[in-house]
């Protein structure tokens, strides 16, 4: 199975928005199935084969998130992350 610091190196390669189907593709090979990212503390949950499960740790102080989102800024948020202005 795959382990976080596989994970870590993959996506290290990551550089812009554009890099990112190969990342997929990266996590693929290594046997990640699928994975639940969390945006209140920015852990990640990765899924293999039967019931394999590896975790990375929390990035940042948990935060409060909006229980009703706000579309319009997401949309902006979301193409200056593409753009490269955000990480």
């Amino acid at each position: 199975m795959f382990t976080i610091d596989q994970i870590k190196s993959a996506h290290s390669k990551v550089k812009t928005g554009a890099d990112f189907p190969a990342y997929i593709g990266d996590l693929r090979s290594l046997g990640v199935r699928y994975y639940d990212a969390f945006v209140a503390d920015g852990r990640t949950d990765y899924f293999g084969q039967g019931e394999f499960k590896a975790s990375a740790p929390p990035k940042y102080t948990p935060m409060e998130v909006a229980e009703t989102p706000n579309i319009d800024q997401f949309k902006a948020d979301l193409k200056a992350h593409q753009q490269g202005k955000t990480d």
